[in-house]
């Protein structure tokens, strides 16, 4: 096979390249929606992985949420009993509530208002599995304390270094004086610019009206030796139905749930990769459409020498992974420094990821194959008889 193969005569290629402008040219358009799918997948994967940061920073093994809660930024609350009833259960090691809350604060550097999502903790209890927090949770129990989300959005390079200097940084939340009193890393996400951590009293005094006995989130850390989902599964005979139970992972995927199938952003990035998909069908049909139209007299010659439609079609195809795997290379490239620059400037999780290369190889050869199938439709019909 790999003789015949190397005695084989590179139709596909050679046709190709006869007219190099137009083989630059459908290059460049299968580039392009390589280039469009790539952007669409990274900023879709940026919106589950950005608004599951906090999610996944949790020192929980099982959730505890209102029914009624929506995503993150959109949490119901219930009451703090159900906390204290969890305790019962066997293999519960801990348990403790979460306060959350967006709010509007006025940025330290510019003076300018922005969204930040306000954490209300318990700071003797290990709630995050992010050693920075831990090892600040005695600064948080000084009143109007928090700690600052150094992977915010927005300009805050300077207040970073400040604080990193150990110089004091104050600003405003609800006309109330607050201290920067350290710094923790989760990063913006679609929902908010940042994050801000603080005690559960000092949570409650920027939102006076919240209710103490009500809280956003319960968090329960099992005894070793443990299946959360067992667990989880008591929990739920165990506790009344105005809470919902859900262990870890199921929480995380809630949210990934929420932005994927509720919220019109993961609709529109979803579509965006849909439309660019066809917008490369369209471009590869009409270079390949045209190529069998101006040498179909040749094509019909073949016929008449004896050649079979399966060996014709095999050029067209060939011709077609051709321009698949040639328009990758770029269409792979470009999308990396791409992303680097939407990182920048967001804030927000956006890098190549080898499965997404894959997947948009994929994309790209069954983009090419199909318009190579659809190209090919005049090519068995035509008839050497009448072509000459």
């Amino acid at each position: 096979m790999i003789r015949q193969l190397q005695r084989r005569t590179p139709l596909g290629w050679l046709q190709l390249t006869r007219q190099k402008g137009r083989f630059l040219v459908a290059l460049a358009g299968i580039t392009f929606a390589d280039v469009l799918m790539f952007m669409q997948l990274g900023f879709q994967n940026s919106l589950y992985d950005s608004n599951t940061r906090v999610h996944r920073a949790l020192s929980a093994d099982i959730v505890l949420m209102s029914p009624k809660a929506l995503n993150l930024q959109n949490l119901s609350t219930f009451s703090r009993r159900r906390i204290f009833q969890a305790l019962d259960i066997p293999g519960v090691d801990t348990a403790t509530g979460l306060y959350i809350n967006n709010i509007t604060w006025k940025n330290p550097q510019t003076r300018l208002n922005a969204t930040v999502q306000v954490i209300g903790i318990d700071p003797d209890q290990q709630v995050f599995n992010l050693p920075e927090v831990n090892q600040q949770n005695n600064k948080i129990k000084l009143p109007d304390a928090i700690l600052f989300d150094r992977g915010a959005r927005g300009e805050y390079a300077k207040i970073i270094t400040q604080i990193d200097q150990g110089q004091t940084v104050t600003t405003e939340i609800e006309g109330r004086t607050i201290t920067i009193a350290g710094l923790f890393t989760i990063g913006a996400s679609f929902g908010a610019d940042g994050s801000l951590i603080t005690s559960d009293q000092n949570f409650l005094q920027l939102f006076p009206r919240k209710d103490a006995a009500s809280v956003s989130l319960g968090l329960i850390q099992l005894k070793p030796g443990y299946d959360s989902e067992q667990v989880a599964s008591i929990l739920k005979s165990h506790l009344p139905e105005d809470v919902r139970v859900l262990t870890i992972e199921e929480f995380i995927e809630f949210e990934k749930n929420y932005w994927r199938t509720a919220s019109p952003v993961g609709f529109v990035f979803g579509l965006g990769t849909a439309m660019a998909f066809v917008v490369g069908v369209v471009i590869v049909y009409q270079v390949l459409s045209t190529d069998v139209n101006s040498h179909l007299k040749e094509y019909a010659t073949f016929k008449a020498m004896g050649y079979q439609n399966a060996y014709l079609l095999s050029v067209v195809f060939e011709e077609a992974l051709i321009l698949a795997f040639l328009g990758f290379i770029p269409g792979v490239i470009l999308p990396i420094g791409l992303y680097a620059l939407a990182a920048q400037a967001t804030a927000l999780p956006i890098y190549m990821t080898l499965s997404r290369a894959l997947l948009v190889l994929i994309l790209t050869i069954l983009m090419c194959v199909s318009s190579g199938a659809i190209a090919t439709r005049q090519l068995q019909s035509a008839d050497p008889a009448n072509m000459f």
